[in-house]
């Protein structure tokens, strides 16, 4: 005779009846003993005895135990259903990579942790959305996303091919891209150093397409996580990794790889949220819940908790540029206030010049007089003026740049006792990092760079002071022996950068054994940084060139520097006012009209000539002759 019990089992949370033969329920009653680490066999083989009185109560026995065990089986069933927790209704679930610190990894106690999970955390918490974090690896986590088994990321790089498949947010965060190799490794100047080189690269990441699009894909070597790829560098099995810069100064110093280190930042790429395609509706949401956690600053304190700590120190560079932006505007505002009042000077003296006119038409004579005495007069209407305002800027800008000049004075007098301290640490001890260069690499040029920094800072007061000898003439040093070739290198390092920016070609030919001119090289050298930015400033484009010659003139006894440019030219109309002051054709784009006034002045105090040539769309020539003494 076989019985069957009705009874009610729980699966994966929910409550489902069944009907259940009594070897089955046997083995229930087994189950449920073994939970309570209480396993006692109901019926065995080892206590059969033979038929009879003994036997039969024994049966009995083991019957009662049955539906002993069916009745707990039933009781406990409701109550662990009771402690599971019921699955949330409308929950987003946000995927990410399992092993990617410091944005998304499994911290060591097993939970989800990183930039990512937190800003992820703080969308969903202002957007009241319930979100379930599930990581796993990056090629999981994109397949994932694709078939629909998760709703988003919380980062994912975007790219064309992507949002193809993909809808994202606006981006989060700009993750740079760099080339990991160990200390030992050849510096790279550009991508083409890879060439022949193996390149550890995560399997399905972003950066595997990089070097396929860069021409490196027969170099790649797939590693299933960043940790692994870094260990195989360090092991020597491998010439570089390309990965983001603070992942892998994050694994790096959590497992103490001390021979590796950046080789060369590369690239950049924006990190968003990411739905699938067409589901615009959770898009919005992370879109809207991420504007409103950088307003209400949680971003910034998320940003700060993980990668902020990761970042170099250096100059603080927000606050610079918050001084030099007050400076600015407050030196525009001063600009505005002269403009504006030789505006009413000019229509002053056209009114005056308009009633004169009247009075001596017939005489042709009088009236040029007339309108030369008219241009002076606005001339010295705007050097008034300046010289009444500039000296309240002058003081404006003097005194951080005072702190800058005695600050770094100072830092160069310790320089010296501060070298004997390293270098003995250096001897000792052998090559330590100084922030982020090698204390061989910048020991050299330490002092130059403070060398430069004084320098530069005493330019800004010279700088400032030829604004207020506008309104006075002065009598500048010019009483030193020049060497014009060295002041026209030093003005083309002042202009590196700008010149690199402009053109492409740029060369500079020096005459050999060029005699030298009495003279100030600091007035001279701002002569020829002026000419050379107004050069880079009229090409068209970078494929235009820029040429700076030096020469000496036995006929004339001067020496001369030339500088042509392949720029728009000057218009003939412009020619003969480009050196008075505050004469600009560059007004839109900030243009004073200082620079050439100034650096004819220069040349004037000099006793050298200031010439130009220059035509309509094929460039201008800038010449400067000084005479020897």
């Amino acid at each position: 005779m076989e019985i069957k019990f009705k009874i009610r089992v729980e699966k994966d949370g929910a409550s489902y009846a069944s009907t259940m033969k009594k070897q089955d329920i046997i083995k229930a009653g087994k189950v449920v003993n073994e939970s309570l680490q209480q396993e006692r066999p109901i019926c065995s083989a080892s206590n059969r005895v033979p038929w009879g009185p003994v036997n039969t109560l024994k049966k009995a026995l083991c019957l009662w135990g049955i539906l002993i065990s069916m009745g707990y089986v039933v009781w406990l069933t409701p109550s662990v259903a009771a402690k599971q927790p019921a699955p949330e209704n409308n929950t987003v679930i946000v995927g990410g990579n399992s092993n990617y610190p410091p944005y998304e990894f499994i911290d060591k106690n097993g939970q989800p942790a990183g930039f990512n999970i937190d800003l992820t955390r703080a969308v969903a918490k202002v957007m009241g959305m319930n979100v379930q974090i599930r990581l796993g690896t990056y090629e999981e986590r994109i397949r994932a996303l694709e078939a629909g088994t998760i709703d988003a990321m919380g980062g994912f790089s975007y790219s064309d091919e992507r949002a193809r498949l993909f809808d994202f947010s606006p981006p989060h965060t700009m993750i740079n891209l760099a080339i990991f190799g160990r200390k030992d490794s050849s510096p790279l100047k550009s991508l083409d150093g890879l060439r022949g080189k193996k390149i550890l690269v995560l399997a399905g990441g972003r950066m595997q397409g990089l070097l396929q699009e860069k021409g490196f894909g027969e170099n790649r070597v797939f590693t299933a996580t960043y940790a692994n790829g870094l260990r195989l560098l360090a092991s020597g099995e491998y010439d570089y990794m390309f990965m983001g810069t603070l992942p892998g100064i994050y694994l790096i110093k959590e497992y103490g790889l001390s021979n590796i280190v950046v080789i060369k930042e590369v690239d950049h790429q924006r990190y968003c949220f990411a739905v699938r395609k067409g589901n615009r509706e959770l898009l919005a949401r992370f879109s809207e819940g991420l504007a409103i956690v950088k307003k209400t600053g949680q971003y910034n304190d998320i940003y700060d908790k993980w990668l902020g700590i990761l970042e170099p120190r250096g100059v603080p560079w927000a606050k610079v540029i918050r001084i030099g932006s007050a400076v600015t505007v407050l030196f525009l505002v001063v600009i505005f206030i002269a403009l504006l009042w030789s505006r009413i000077l000019q229509k002053k003296v056209a009114q005056r010049t308009a009633s004169l006119a009247l009075e001596v038409k017939a005489r042709r004579r009088a009236e040029d007089e007339l309108r030369s005495n008219q241009e002076q007069l606005v001339q010295a209407g705007k050097l008034a003026a300046i010289g009444t305002l500039v000296s309240g800027v002058a003081h404006e800008i003097n005194n951080p740049n005072g702190l800058i000049l005695m600050n770094m004075t100072m830092l160069k007098e310790m320089h010296e006792d501060i070298m004997r301290i390293t270098d003995e640490r250096y001897q000792n001890e052998g090559d330590f990092e100084v922030g982020r260069w090698r204390y061989s690499e910048v020991r050299e040029s330490l002092g130059q760079m403070m060398t430069e920094t004084v320098d530069a800072s005493k330019r800004v007061v010279r700088i400032v002071e030829d604004l207020k000898n506008y309104s006075r003439r002065g009598d500048p040093a010019v009483n030193e022996f020049v060497d014009l070739n060295a002041v026209a290198m030093a003005a083309i390092r002042l202009a590196d950068t700008t010149i690199r920016k402009s053109t492409g070609s740029f060369t500079a030919c020096y005459a050999e054994d060029l005699p030298k001119i009495r003279g100030n090289a600091q007035r001279i050298e701002q002569v020829v940084v002026n000419l050379v930015l107004n050069a880079c400033q009229a090409l068209p484009d970078r494929g235009k060139g820029i040429e700076l010659t030096t020469r000496y003139d036995p006929d004339n006894r001067t020496v001369v520097i030339t500088i042509t440019d392949e720029g728009i030219g000057i218009a003939p109309e412009h020619l003969q006012h480009i050196t008075d002051p505050f004469y600009t054709t560059k007004r839109e784009q900030g243009g004073t009209g200082l620079g050439l006034s100034v650096s004819s002045t220069i040349v004037k105090e000099h006793k050298g000539l200031l010439t130009f040539s220059s035509a309509e769309g094929k460039g201008t020539t800038v010449t400067v002759s000084f005479p020897i003494t």
